[in-house]
């Protein structure tokens, strides 16, 4: 329980970080651009975050592929040493997730679950625990792409395929700038 607590907590701070990296491009903080991954730094608190946005998009809905409007697709590795967040992987798909669903991460094989937070803004996924963090990062570190598949509350399913090219480098350079 405490560990989900401090998940959610971490989740706010995450959700503010969200919207500043929402503007990758715009921010004055960001400190490291690495192949696919950027690195983001803010200093109250002192938070550090890796992130990158899809290369490929697929949404789908009855079998079909549709078009929809979804907001910023981002897949974020954070550390925010403040609230001992040391590489928490989280995930936010632009729009509402189905209530109680999860969603799927692949990477080469390997799968993971990441449970939805609609408590955040914009409504996050997380890994449940450090321990799947760091399994979760180990595959990326591993890994060629990384593919997320969820459901929107509209029953939308969506799956965002991510590059990992650059991805270990990035979180390198996260952890070392919030290093305590």
């Amino acid at each position: 329980m405490k560990s989900m607590i401090l998940r959610g907590v971490a989740g706010l701070g995450l959700a503010i970080m969200a919207s500043t990296a929402l503007a990758q491009d715009e921010s004055t903080n960001r400190v490291a651009a690495k192949t696919d991954w950027s690195v983001f730094v803010e200093s109250d608190p002192t938070s550090c975050w890796a992130v990158s946005s899809p290369k490929e998009t697929v949404n789908t809905k009855e079998g079909r592929v549709v078009s929809v409007n979804r907001g910023d697709i981002l897949l974020f590795v954070t550390y925010i040493p403040s609230q001992g967040a040391k590489g928490q992987v989280s995930f936010t798909g632009g729009y509402p997730f189905a209530p109680g669903s999860q969603v799927n991460l692949d990477i080469s094989g390997q799968t993971f679950q990441l449970f939805t937070d609609k408590d955040t803004n914009p409504e996050m996924a997380w890994a449940p625990s450090e321990a799947d963090d760091a399994k979760i990062i180990t595959a990326m570190k591993r890994g060629a792409e990384a593919v997320l598949t969820a459901r929107s509350a509209r029953g939308t399913t969506t799956k965002d395929t991510f590059s990992l090219l650059g991805f270990t480098a990035a979180l390198e350079e996260a952890s070392k700038r919030c290093a305590q």
